[in-house]
């Protein structure tokens, strides 16, 4: 054998180690963080003007609420789930824009999912039609989101569905979006997906405050001054407010009035535009925040 093939050889063999210890080191930071759970992870994606947030109980069930505008997804899941997990339980439409949907295609081509929750709002765009027929075609158990409805995650984690409270296919996709309330002993995250003031009103009158309460509101729609009404905020009396948009996004997202509402409440703000993503751990008692841009 010549000294060419033997530097070559040679060669192969540290880049065949090299890829071993990065994937040993892949599997023991997610081990690491895995074993240092022990409760619920809820992270707010960074998937720039949209919304995307990731649940997991503390037993493993994971859940993906809205997945963002397309190619955003696939490069913040491994923040969250390990590269060697290609299951995730449960999918969430809070409504069918593509700011919200259009993530999913590739989140199906890519993962086993279980079931999907909609609102029952249609959308006439390609992205909503494409993912309608992905989900036939895998024949993934679709579900009609409905108030009264409780999913059991699992580790004594519960999400209660608030709204809607009636059929609202011929609904605009914001009126029609998913409320949701996520709970884990103490610590409870409301999840508004881009609902109006037209929505929180029917909420608020559906539920007493002692309900609405939250250690954490979703900001609906981005904080946009069509949603977080005073009254809304108030009654959900949130420590934090997290708002999920795109740098210099062309809406004036976050509009100086939410910010003027929520900063009224004294909820702490986190924003994905200047944070990156927000993820947050909690025990059932208290909740500890990191961000990774």
């Amino acid at each position: 054998m010549d000294n060419g093939n033997k530097t070559s050889i040679k060669k192969y063999g540290l880049f065949l180690l090299a890829l071993f210890l990065l994937v040993i080191n892949i599997f023991l930071v997610y081990s690491d963080f895995k074993s240092s759970q022990k409760g619920l992870i809820f992270a707010m994606l960074d998937v720039g003007q949209g919304d995307s947030i990731f649940i997991e109980s503390p037993t493993g069930t994971q859940i993906l609420v809205d997945a963002g505008p397309p190619r955003k997804i696939l490069s913040q899941l491994p923040r969250v789930v390990s590269p060697f997990d290609r299951t995730i339980d449960g999918i969430i439409v809070t409504n069918p824009d593509t700011d919200h949907i259009g993530g999913f295609l590739d989140v199906l081509k890519n993962y086993k999912v279980d079931k999907i929750f909609e609102p029952g709002t249609m959308n006439d765009s390609a992205t909503y039609q494409n993912l309608q027929e992905e989900i036939k075609k895998q024949n993934i158990q679709n579900i009609l989101a409905r108030k009264g409805m409780r999913l059991h995650l699992g580790g004594g984690v519960v999400m209660d569905i608030l709204f809607p409270d009636r059929d609202v296919f011929d609904w605009s996709p914001n009126d029609g979006s998913i409320i949701a309330k996520l709970s884990y002993g103490d610590t409870s995250v409301m999840l508004t997906g881009d609902a109006t003031t037209k929505t929180e009103k029917i909420v608020l009158s559906n539920f007493p405050e002692t309900k609405l309460k939250s250690t954490i509101l979703k900001v609906p729609h981005h904080g946009s001054r069509t949603s977080s009404s005073v009254e809304f905020v108030k009654a959900i009396s949130p420590k934090y407010a997290l708002i999920s948009l795109g740098k210099k996004n062309k809406y004036g997202h976050p509009h100086p009035d939410t910010l003027q509402t929520l900063g009224e409440s004294s909820a702490e703000i986190f924003r994905t535009d200047l944070l990156g993503a927000i993820i947050m751990k909690s025990d059932g008692k208290k909740v500890e925040f990191s961000f990774k841009k």
